[in-house]
């Protein structure tokens, strides 16, 4: 294989995973954008009471 093939591929490759990581960060955005303020108020509570209990029984309950 010469080498502008190589930094064709390669440049090609790049490309691809600058679309695949947008692709996922626009999904990401859909799906959090998908809950109401009552909805993400209520998970971040819940997430933090898991994080509180977490640091409280580090051992997990063992």
């Amino acid at each position: 294989m010469d080498r502008n093939r190589m930094w064709k591929l390669l440049g090609v490759a790049g490309a691809a995973g600058v679309v695949a990581t947008g692709v996922l960060v626009t999904r990401d955005e859909r799906t959090r954008r998908a809950y109401s303020p009552d909805e993400v108020r209520d998970r971040l509570r819940d997430r933090a009471s898991a994080a509180r209990e977490a640091v409280e029984d580090p051992g997990g309950g063992r």
